[in-house]
């Protein structure tokens, strides 16, 4: 027989206005595993966390811990029962040290005697016994993104979790990180913590983890043992339908250069370095991934190619012209084309309607525009041909663009960007916050792209998808590039040591 499960939720319903977030969940984790949540965005993995840290008050269903029926009224009374939550966005404070955030809302951290040397030998040793590598003493603010990360773990480790739930922990960390994290989770598993992985990327699903439950639309698809399974089983458990992630691309036979960037370099308002001596060339029917832990100058040199930002040095030639001073609407009508990593702020207007968003950057063109006037019939038929193309749900013209979903928004972006091939596509983090059907879609028509002879530049902190697409990957670090590769080259470990400014790269 199964041991008691640590955790039995059963029958969990959460429902808002105009939508059943979790539908009779049942939900159950064993003492002593590593078990994942997974679903697309919406499937209803985070209300069923919320109301297991007691957020969210279910509107239906039982919650057990070790076999005894508890209310959780309140994240106070999560943390009593020994459940520990560690968030995306870590809740640290920039100028304390370590051993300061894991004192940060204890009981005794108002207490003048909490003697803070006791704590950081503490949590030294605790550190130790998880296989983490802490000074206590560092500055947090200091630390890299994936130390902070030990550092939210800890704090829940240290007021005695024993069900550790992690929201999609891997969004910040390198390859390298990742490993280190997955190390960290067996060590936790073995002192008896039991821990809840909740992600939507299945190659570390099938890595870190014993079981895996998929949500879909609210409901339990399956509970499957992650050595029983399969990424596509996985994927199409998710997404409902098989889902093809491995394009066969033809050789990529590059043309001129589109765009030629040299020895850019950019500084905030502060004289600070964000930027430093950037070159790179995208050429015609070439996709150029640029890789990357968030924050290292890829918004940056998108912004300085969109005319958003002007170097402090350097050029940026599209075609052979220098771009110093046009603006982005030059660059729309001299065939650049973009998929913005924040859609609401830049690629979307949210108050308009799915069709008037469609035709955004064409509107004034021929033929949706004749001798200044708007051809309402040219506009209705290829916003109607763009919407069936790109498979955009629900198929309507006239809905505002904010009742779309983010997969949905992004395909009108993109069904907008393609309408007339671009000669250079900038794609920054396309992916970002999409599930495995958006993505699917994403990639094939990036390729799709490719094959017309666009010249393609790929800025995505995803190391996966940077190598699956791309014909050539350089990795950013610090504003410089690290290192470049051909794509059929490339290997995991040196772009990850490139991504932690670890390892220089011939260039």
């Amino acid at each position: 027989t199964m041991p008691e499960p640590i955790l039995r939720m059963e029958e969990i319903t959460k429902v808002f206005p105009g939508v059943v977030a979790n539908d009779r969940v049942t939900f159950e984790v064993a003492p002593g595993e590593v078990h994942a949540l997974l679903g697309e965005n919406g499937a209803g993995k985070t209300t069923l966390m919320n109301v297991l840290t007691g957020l969210y008050h279910p509107d239906g269903g039982r919650i057990y811990l070790d076999g005894r029926k508890v209310p959780i009224p309140s994240p106070k009374a999560a943390i009593r029962e020994g459940i520990g939550m560690v968030h995306q966005h870590f809740m640290l404070v920039p100028t304390f040290s370590v051993v300061q955030n894991v004192a940060m809302g204890l009981r005794e951290s108002r207490n003048p005697m909490l003697h803070l040397d006791r704590l950081a030998e503490e949590v030294r040793n605790l550190a130790r016994r998880f296989k983490m590598d802490l000074n206590p003493w560092a500055i947090t603010e200091t630390l890299s993104l994936g130390t902070r990360q030990k550092i939210e773990i800890l704090k829940a480790l240290y007021r005695k979790a024993r069900l550790l739930i992690l929201d999609e922990p891997s969004a910040v960390l390198t390859p390298q990180e990742f490993t280190e994290l997955a190390r960290s989770l067996r060590a936790l598993v073995e002192e008896g913590v039991s821990i809840i992985f909740i992600s939507h990327k299945l190659e570390e699903v099938m890595k870190v983890t014993d079981r895996v439950t998929v949500l879909r639309q609210g409901q339990v698809v399956d509970t499957v043992r992650t050595a029983e399974t399969s990424p596509p089983e996985l994927a199409r458990m998710m997404v409902g339908r098989p889902v093809v992630f491995d394009f066969a691309k033809a050789e990529s036979e590059p043309g001129p250069p589109v765009l030629e960037v040299q020895e850019v370099s950019v500084e905030d308002d502060d004289g600070l370095s964000l930027l430093k001596d950037m070159s790179l060339v995208v050429r015609r029917g070439e996709i150029l991934g640029i890789a990357g832990v968030d924050g290292n100058g890829q918004r940056e040199l998108a912004e300085v190619i969109f005319g958003l930002r002007t170097p402090r040095s350097g050029t940026v030639r599209i075609q052979g012209e220098d771009i110093r001073g046009w603006t982005p609407r030059d660059l729309t009508a001299q065939s650049v084309g973009r998929v913005p990593e924040d859609r609401h702020g830049m690629g979307l207007i949210l108050g308009l309607t799915v069709r008037e968003n469609l035709l955004l950057e064409r509107f004034q063109e021929r033929p949706f525009c004749r001798r200044g006037f708007l051809n309402g019939r040219a506009i209705e038929e290829q916003s109607h041909r763009l919407i069936r193309d790109h498979d955009i749900r629900p198929p309507s013209q006239n809905l505002s663009i904010a009742a779309l979903s983010g997969g949905n928004q992004q395909k009108v972006i993109i069904a907008r960007v393609m309408l007339k091939p671009p000669d250079l596509l900038i794609a920054m983090n396309p992916t970002r916050g999409l599930d495995v059907g958006a993505t699917e879609f994403v990639y094939k028509k990036l390729l799709e792209q490719r094959e017309k002879g666009s010249a393609i530049l790929f800025i995505s902190s995803e190391l996966s998808e940077i190598m699956s697409l791309s014909d050539r990957i350089a990795v950013l670090y610090e504003g410089r590039i690290q290192g470049e590769v051909a794509g059929a080259e490339a290997d995991e470990l040196t772009l990850g040591l490139w991504m932690a400014g670890a390892l220089a790269g011939e260039s």
